[in-house]
């Protein structure tokens, strides 16, 4: 079963590639990538690993968590569902104190 890992902490000059290289030596790697900002198109550092195997992402999350990729240890962790959200995005607009 494929595994999705959260990977934190990034350098803003690692690329995709880098990544999924680094995490290459945990096991096959499915896909790797850095999200990046809509407008900027800049790193917003962090991104996503998914592992084709459960063994592989243990394995990774012990030998990567806080590994040093282009001179900034890595956070390694398994991804969690993303929270839901209230309409607008959240925030405390149009909140009255």
């Amino acid at each position: 079963m494929q595994t999705k890992l959260y990977v934190g902490n990034l350098s803003y000059k690692t690329k995709d590639e880098d990544l999924k290289t680094a995490f290459e030596e945990a096991g096959v790697v499915v896909s790797a990538t850095i999200l990046t900002d809509r407008e900027t198109g800049r790193s917003r550092g962090f991104g996503f690993v998914e592992m084709e195997t459960e063994e592989g992402a243990k394995t990774a999350v012990e030998k990567l968590n806080g590994f040093m990729l282009d001179g900034r240890k890595l956070r390694v962790d398994e991804s969690r569902p993303q929270e839901r959200r209230g309409p607008g995005g959240g925030g405390d607009r149009g909140k009255s104190y």
